[in-house]
C-alpha cells in the first residue's frame, strides 16, 4: 500500500490496548479498497520473492513467504471475524464479493511457477540444509500447499482449478449467510399459559429478552439459538409448540426460494469431486485425508461404524425406555425426534433424582469462565485479568490480558458470549493475530496472540445473571481449549503456530480441556447458586457425575451419523443428488426415526459454508480418542492437576503447534498412540 492511497490506517496498523485493533475506528465502507490494495501489496511481494536472482535459501524464500502479506492478514482478520460474528447486508453483499476474489489470490500464487521452483528446489535438497525440526515441516507444508493448489498442473488444469476454488469460496459464503437467514428470520412468539406450559423462569427470562429485541414486548420467543430451542424442546410440555419449533430448526437451509442450500450441496459436492480427481486423488475424502493421523477414508469409517454399532445398539434402548413414560402418561405415540429431550429430561429425574433444571441456578456464566480461567492457572501457570473500558468488535465483547508466573504478557483474549441476530449460530475460536518470533518487515520481532472465543449463549434480561446449561458449560470449556492452543504457542513460524495442525489433530486441546469442568473440586468451587452463592450440594453433584454417561446412545448417534454422511459425500461417485445420498446413508446405517443428524446438510456450517470441516467432520471423534486416553493420564497420578503432567501437556501438545507431527506430539505427552477403549468407556459404550 503506498502512502498516497486514500486507506484506513486503522485496518494495518493496529493502537489498541497491547496491540489490539481499533474496532471503532473501522467502518464497513473501508473494506474493499483495503482488500484492494492489499492484494496489490502481497501480489507484489509474492513476485519479488519469486524474480530474486539470488539462488532460494530457506531465508529469502521460505521465511520471506512466512511474513509476506502481513497487511492482508490484518484486514482480513477483522474482515471475516465481523462477517461471522457481527455481521449487516454491507458486510455480507463484500463476502459474496471477497471470497471468490481471495480464493483467486492465493490460487493465483500456488500456481506460480517460479516461485513454486525455488521452493521445488529446496524441498528437493532439504537433506543439506541443516534445517531443524520445525524448519523442516514448515517446508514440506509449503510444498504440499503448492501441490494441493496446481503447481504441478499444466496451464489450463490450472486455471480450471483456479476457477473451481473461486467457485467453491462464493458458494460457501453464500451457504452460510443462508442459514443465518433462515434462522434470523424465523421466531415462534407465544404468550399463553398453554403455549408455556413446562417453560421454567430461566427459559422464559431468556425468551422473553428474545421477544423484546424482535420487537414483541410482553411476549415469549422460541428462536433458533441452540441455548433457547434446545432447552425449550427439553421443557415445553406443549407437543404441537415442540413439533413446530423442531421442524424450522432441521429445516434452516431447506426452506425453499433464495436461501435454500440444496442446490449450492450438489454443486459444491460436484466441484470437490472435480477438484480431487485434478490433482490426482480418488475422491475428495482422499485429498483431504492427506495429511492427516487418520490418512485414509476407509481408517475414517472403520472408527464410525465401530462406534455407531454400539452407538445405536445403545439408542434403541433408550428410547424404549422414553417409550413406557409416553405411555404411562396416557399417550399412543412414538418417539419423535421432538420428544426425545423432553422425555429424556423426565427420565434423567427419574433415574438420577435431578433435572437440567435444577442445574442452571447453579451454572452462571461468570462463575464458568472464573472456571476456565482457575483451571487454566492451575495446569499452565497463566492468569487473566479483565480490562474493564478496552473495546472489542461490539459492546458485548470483553477484553483479557493472559500473563505467566512471572507476569510478562503472553496473550490478548476477548470472549464474546452472548447469542444475536447478527452472528452465525455455533461457537468457535479464531485469532486476530497468532504467534511466532519472526521478524516482520516494520522490524518488530514476534507477535502477541490476541486470541477469541464467539459462543451463542442467550442472553438474560437486564439485570438477572445468564444461566448455562451443563452443555453451554462445556462448550465454553471447549472453546478456551481452542484459545488455550492458540495463546500458549511458542514456535517460531507462523504457518505453524497454535491451532495450525492437522484437522483431526486440532480438537484434541478443546475436547482434553472440557475434562476439567466436571472435576470435583471445580465444580465445588464455581458451580454456586446465583441468589445464596451456595456451592452445588453434595447430593445434587454426585447425581451429575453419576450421570456423565446418561442418553449418551442419543448423543453419539447424533453425532456419528453426521460424520458418516459427510464421508459418504466426499467419497460418492456422482453428487448429483444429495439429500438423496443423505437419506439413503442414513437408511443404511439404520439411523433410528426418532433421532435427526446434529447438523442435517442444508445447514451442516461445518462442511458446506467453509472447507474446514468438509471430509472432517469424523475429526471430533478421533481427537476424542486421544482426549479420554489423555485425561485418562492425570487420573492415574490421582490428581487432576498433576504438575508433572500438565508440564509434558503444555510442552507436547498446547505449545507446539504444527512444527512436530501430531503422533510424535501426542507420544511426548503419553508415550504412545491410544486404542478407542477410553473413549467408549467415557461414552459409556464400552463392551
Amino acid at each position: 500500500m503506498t502512502a498516497s492511497t486514500p486507506l484506513n490506517p486503522a485496518l494495518t496498523t493496529w493502537t489498541g490496548h497491547e496491540g489490539l485493533p481499533r474496532f471503532d475506528l473501522v467502518k464497513d465502507t473501508d473494506f474493499a479498497p483495503a482488500f484492494e490494495a492489499a492484494f496489490k501489496a502481497h501480489e507484489a511481494e509474492i513476485d519479488d520473492i519469486a524474480a530474486n536472482p539470488e539462488a532460494p535459501t530457506f531465508d529469502n524464500t521460505v521465511i520471506a513467504l512466512e511474513i509476506a502479506g502481513d497487511e492482508l492478514s490484518r484486514i482480513s482478520s477483522i474482515f471475516w471475524n465481523k462477517a461471522g460474528a457481527d455481521t449487516n447486508e454491507t458486510i455480507q453483499a463484500l463476502e459474496r464479493d471477497i471470497a471468490p476474489k481471495m480464493s483467486r489470490h492465493y490460487s493465483k500464487i500456488g500456481m506460480n511457477a517460479a516461485l513454486f521452483k525455488r521452493i521445488d528446489t529446496l524441498w528437493e535438497n532439504r537433506e543439506r540444509l541443516g534445517l531443524n525440526l520445525e524448519a523442516t515441516r514448515v517446508l514440506e507444508r509449503h510444498w504440499k500447499g503448492f501441490v494441493k493448489s496446481g503447481a504441478k498442473l499444466g496451464k489450463d488444469e490450472q486455471e480450471r482449478l483456479a476457477a473451481i476454488n473461486e467457485t467453491l469460496a462464493g458458494l460457501g459464503a453464500k451457504f452460510g449467510q443462508n442459514v443465518l437467514a433462515d434462522e434470523k428470520n424465523w421466531a415462534l412468539f407465544l404468550a399463553s399459559d398453554e403455549d408455556l406450559a413446562g417453560v421454567p423462569d430461566f427459559l422464559r427470562d431468556a425468551m422473553a429478552a428474545a421477544a423484546s429485541d424482535r420487537g414483541e414486548n410482553g411476549k415469549y420467543a422460541v428462536t433458533l439459538s441452540r441455548s433457547i430451542i434446545e432447552p425449550f424442546l427439553t421443557f415445553s410440555d406443549n407437543r404441537e409448540r415442540r413439533e413446530q419449533a423442531f421442524r424450522a430448526w432441521i429445516a434452516r437451509g431447506e426452506n425453499g426460494g433464495e436461501t435454500d442450500n440444496r442446490g449450492l450441496i450438489a454443486e459444491t459436492l460436484a466441484l470437490r469431486s472435480e477438484k480431487a480427481k485434478l490433482l490426482g486423488y480418488d475422491n475428495y475424502a482422499a485429498l483431504k485425508l492427506d495429511n492427516t493421523m487418520a490418512k485414509t477414508p476407509a481408517a475414517v469409517n472403520g472408527l464410525l461404524m465401530q462406534v455407531w454399532e454400539k452407538a445405536v445398539a445403545r439408542a434403541r434402548e433408550e428410547e424404549a425406555d422414553l417409550a413406557k413414560l409416553v405411555a404411562a402418561e396416557g399417550r399412543n405415540h412414538d418417539v419423535m425426534p421432538w420428544d426425545w429431550r423432553h422425555y429424556a429430561e423426565k427420565l434423567r429425574a427419574e433415574k438420577f433424582n435431578f433435572s437440567e433444571g435444577e442445574l442452571k441456578p447453579y451454572l452462571q456464566l461468570e462463575k464458568i469462565i472464573d472456571a476456565c480461567f482457575d483451571v487454566a492457572q492451575r495446569l499452565f501457570d497463566i492468569t487473566a485479568t479483565e480490562k474493564k473500558g478496552v473495546a472489542g468488535y461490539h459492546p458485548d465483547v470483553r477484553v483479557f490480558e493472559i500473563r505467566d508466573a512471572a507476569g510478562k504478557l503472553v496473550a490478548l483474549f476477548l470472549g464474546d458470549y452472548f447469542a444475536r441476530s447478527s452472528k452465525r449460530s455455533g461457537a468457535w475460536m479464531s485469532a486476530f493475530q497468532s504467534q511466532h518470533k519472526l521478524k516482520l518487515k516494520n522490524g518488530a520481532v514476534g507477535e502477541l496472540p490476541i486470541i477469541y472465543n464467539v459462543c451463542n449463549f442467550a442472553k438474560p434480561a437486564e439485570g438477572k445473571p445468564a444461566l448455562l446449561s451443563l452443555d453451554d458449560a462445556r462448550t465454553l470449556f471447549h472453546e478456551f481449549g481452542h484459545a488455550l492452543h492458540g495463546m500458549l504457542s511458542n514456535v517460531t513460524y507462523p504457518s505453524v503456530s497454535g491451532t495450525g495442525v492437522s484437522r483431526d489433530f486440532v480438537e484434541l486441546p478443546s475436547q482434553l480441556y472440557e475434562h476439567w469442568l466436571t472435576v470435583p473440586d471445580i465444580l465445588k468451587r464455581y458451580a454456586v447458586h446465583y441468589q445464596t452463592g451456595e456451592p452445588m450440594p453434595e447430593a445434587l453433584l454426585d447425581k451429575v457425575l453419576a450421570a456423565r454417561t446418561f442418553n449418551s446412545g442419543f448423543a453419539t448417534v447424533e453425532f456419528t451419523s453426521s460424520a458418516l454422511v459427510d464421508m459418504a459425500y466426499h467419497t460418492a461417485e456422482t453428487q448429483s443428488e444429495p439429500m438423496a445420498l443423505e437419506a439413503a446413508t442414513l437408511e443404511k446405517i439404520g439411523m433410528p426415526q426418532s433421532i435427526v443428524m446434529r447438523h442435517r446438510s442444508p445447514h451442516f456450517l461445518h462442511v458446506f459454508s467453509g472447507d474446514g470441516y468438509s471430509a472432517g467432520y469424523y475429526s471430533y471423534m478421533w481427537s476424542e480418542v486421544l482426549d479420554a486416553d489423555a485425561f485418562a493420564a492425570f487420573e492415574e497420578t490421582g490428581n487432576p492437576f498433576d504438575p508433572g503432567m500438565a508440564k509434558k501437556l503444555k510442552d507436547s501438545v498446547y505449545s507446539v503447534g504444527g512444527s512436530i507431527d501430531p503422533e510424535d506430539a501426542y507420544k511426548g505427552f503419553r508415550g504412545k498412540l491410544p486404542s478407542p477403549d477410553a473413549m467408549l468407556a467415557k461414552k459409556g459404550l464400552a463392551a
